[in-house]
């Protein structure tokens, strides 16, 4: 499955005390931009609140198989037909039994019979109802239809210790987004870099620009879950990254340089989304600069930062090199002129400033490549973009690829 066709995603909950993780993983989809439903068993209610669950996804919650008013909106059929994906998170033996045994006597379980959408499954269960046998051989046949995911080991509500615990919303999310894509950079490495640069002023201080990070991030996400192997050099963010990713964290240009140049060799593909900042301090104070009594004017003496992206390209002319560029004003032409002057196969263009690029969840981008195409990519949630800016550049770079992968 192709994840830029993946927008609808139904969340199914059965009734176990992991339902209360399921508002997080709801939380967790909106975020990052797909449409959410909920479909909830009488059990489920039990547990957590519908209300909950229709405030965060921002639509109702579904329940009853026989809503007359259910029915004439989004029937179970029409459910069924508007997901692109069903994630079951918790998943209880008896839900998992019934779906083994294709039984239609509730809501959920009449959508998993009716949909043609993968179907995912998060178990949670006392640790001896998912050892027994009867819960094993439902999971056999389960995993030849649908995808599951877990359970855990660990300590359990009740007291036991052992496997059925539900994996956490997170694992849950980046095992639904690994299932994405036909995985068609399997045996590729590359390298991105992310998020600002800092360079001090002063123990106390430091230059620096609002990039958050949030693009470069979600393309080392998207990549992994297409089967690069990926290494992410980044500046300082808040941001996470899965277990998967080897993240190396710096601070300053000439750190990310020398994190880059290390790593290089090892690449297939270099993909630069940092935002590096162009100068430095010439000689950083070794304490904390003191106001002027004499002026009211701070001249700082800056140099040159190196150029990372230049640099790397140049050095390794048979690398193959994506760029990216914010620019407030004249977008194409001066993303034209760093394709161009950085030696890169392609450039991802965005405007930042008033409300764009920098400190939101969206962004639109073009995409110019050395041999003059030019892509448009709407604005939409930079998790999905990162996908479709992947999307771009595997075509020009997969036809490139002379590997044995």
């Amino acid at each position: 499955m192709d994840n830029i066709l993946v927008k609808n995603i139904l969340v199914g909950i059965s009734g176990g005390i992991a339902a209360y993780k399921s508002a997080e993983l709801v939380r967790l989809f909106k975020k990052a931009g797909y449409e959410v439903r909920v479909c909830m068993t009488a059990g489920a209610c039990e547990f957590i609140t519908p209300l909950t669950l229709q405030a965060l996804s921002g639509n109702p919650v579904h329940s009853a198989l026989l809503d007359t008013e259910a029915e004439a909106g989004m029937g179970h059929i029409e459910l069924a037909r508007w997901a692109d994906l069903v994630i079951i998170a918790p998943a209880t033996a008896d839900l998992m039994a019934r779906l083994r045994a294709g039984m239609a006597n509730d809501l959920l379980s009449t959508v998993v019979l009716a949909t043609d959408a993968p179907v995912h499954i998060a178990p949670a269960m006392n640790q001896q109802m998912w050892a027994h046998p009867a819960t094993q051989e439902n999971v056999a046949v389960l995993q030849q239809r649908h995808k599951l995911h877990g359970p855990a080991a660990g300590e359990q509500a009740c007291g036991d210790v052992g496997y059925g615990r539900m994996l956490e919303p997170q694992e849950i999310y980046d095992g639904v987004i690994r299932s994405f894509g036909d995985r068609k950079l399997s045996g590729h490495r590359l390298l991105i870099t992310a998020g600002p640069t800092r360079e001090p002023l002063d123990p106390v201080r430091y230059l620096t620009n609002r990039s958050s990070g949030k693009m470069g991030y979600a393309i080392a996400e998207a990549a992994s879950a297409m089967g690069a192997q990926v290494v992410l050099v980044s500046g300082p963010t808040r941001l996470s990254v899965s277990n998967s990713i080897k993240r190396i964290t710096i601070e300053t240009a000439e750190e990310m340089l020398a994190a880059v140049t290390n790593e290089v060799a090892n690449a297939d593909l270099f993909i630069a989304a940092a935002a590096v900042s162009d100068y430095r301090l010439k000689s950083v104070s070794s304490t904390k600069m003191k106001k002027n009594k004499d002026s009211n004017v701070l001249q700082l003496d800056l140099v040159e930062n190196p150029d990372v992206l230049a640099t790397t390209s140049h050095a390794n002319p048979d690398l193959f090199t994506v760029g990216f560029a914010a620019e407030t004003n004249d977008v194409i032409k001066y993303a034209s002129g760093k394709l161009i002057k950085k030696g890169l196969d392609l450039i991802v263009a965005n405007q930042v400033g008033a409300d764009k690029g920098f400190d939101v969840e969206t962004n639109q981008v073009d995409i110019l490549t050395a041999d003059g195409n030019h892509h448009v990519l709407p604005e939409m949630n930079k998790s999905l973009l990162a996908y479709e800016i992947l999307a771009i550049i595997c075509q020009y770079y997969l036809a490139t690829d002379t590997s044995d992968t």
